[in-house]
């Protein structure tokens, strides 16, 4: 309830007093979350500042919110329509009742390492020690017990599990010795590198399926607004295309809602690292594999989980419409 208040007390001073209203003749004003500070918030930072939103009719209004646990509470809750946020928080919302759905896949991987504090260089110098997340419930915290669970720890008993929150935030906790180790990926984990932090574990090598950070809207949404969320995918695919094809863009984009500060090397080598088509696939369908693994470590707190099937969490239907049309392979041939 304190975290709703919250939210609410903040939504009151940022938001316009409509989720999605006309902006102008032309243009359909929309607010849209995200949910960390990292390469993963990608396609959302690239159409806004490339001018793709634009271009496809809406004026959209980017909304921070620390960790996929709070920006999923602010999609169900109806404060924003559209959200940028991982599988852990949309498969825990669905399981409480509400019609979440991710409707294209953004990131599909992992791409994360847990890293030490300063003097802590081998994992079993985090027994009886704090692992920094976002918050709990998001994607930060399931991949927190992966690890922990790979390098031999119980999560809750040996490391304590404790919220941070974004990115940048839990690097800093890390630095500074507030943790003994922190949740993290690129920028912020080049950025520890540089520093001389020792990485503990690295779950990219781990080999898992995960749908990470896409996009995601609700059923009634999709239902009362239909071509507004058509455009947005649009502009969705729009951007991984820019990512893809075009490194200046993304690059500042990056360093933009990095907050500044961050050299140019470690931007361009973060926006490299989730060109993959494991991490940033060009057709952008919603991973039920990813969303298999989602339900099989969230099904070890919630028994509802167990009998959950991926598909009770994806909308196709804009991806498939705009792959069958050719218009997503039209993105990458040369011009």
């Amino acid at each position: 309830m304190k975290l709703r208040l919250t939210i609410a007390a903040t939504l009151l001073l940022i938001l316009p007093a409509a989720w999605i209203a006309p902006a102008s003749a032309q243009l359909t004003r929309l607010n849209v979350g995200y949910s960390a500070i990292s390469a993963d918030q990608l396609p959302g930072w690239v159409a806004k500042e490339a001018g793709i939103f634009e271009k496809n009719g809406l004026n959209v209004d980017l909304i921070f919110f620390t960790g996929g646990s709070t920006a999923i509470l602010a999609l169900v809750s109806g404060d924003v329509p559209i959200t940028q946020v991982s599988g852990p928080g949309v498969v825990n919302s669905v399981l409480a009742g509400s019609d979440a759905a991710f409707v294209a896949a953004g990131i599909t991987s992992l791409n994360y390492v847990l890293i030490g504090k300063p003097g802590v260089t081998k994992p079993e110098q985090l027994k009886g020690g704090t692992v920094a997340i976002s918050r709990f419930g998001s994607a930060t915290d399931s991949i927190a017990r992966f690890a922990l669970k790979k390098i031999g720890f119980t999560p809750g008993k040996d490391v304590t599990i404790v919220q941070v929150g974004s990115g940048p935030d839990r690097f800093n906790a890390a630095l500074t010795g507030k943790v003994t180790a922190a949740v993290i990926n690129p920028p912020s984990s080049f950025l520890a590198e540089k520093k001389g932090l020792v990485v503990l574990a690295d779950v990219a090598k781990m080999g898992l399926i995960f749908q990470h950070t896409g996009a995601v809207t609700t059923r009634r949404f999709i239902k009362e607004h239909t071509d507004t969320v058509r455009r947005y995918i649009r502009s969705h695919m729009e951007a991984v295309a820019r990512i893809w094809t075009d490194k200046e863009a993304a690059v500042k984009a990056l360093g933009k809602y990095m907050g500044g500060g961050v050299e140019r090397g470690i931007l361009e080598r973060s926006r490299d690292d989730i060109l993959t088509e494991a991490l940033l696939p060009k057709k952008q369908y919603p991973s039920l594999e990813g969303l298999k693994t989602v339900l099989e470590d969230i099904g070890e707190r919630d028994p509802r989980a167990k009998t959950a099937k991926p598909e009770q969490f994806v909308d196709f239907s804009f991806i498939k419409e705009l792959d069958q049309s050719g218009y997503i392979d039209s993105l990458y041939r040369k011009k």
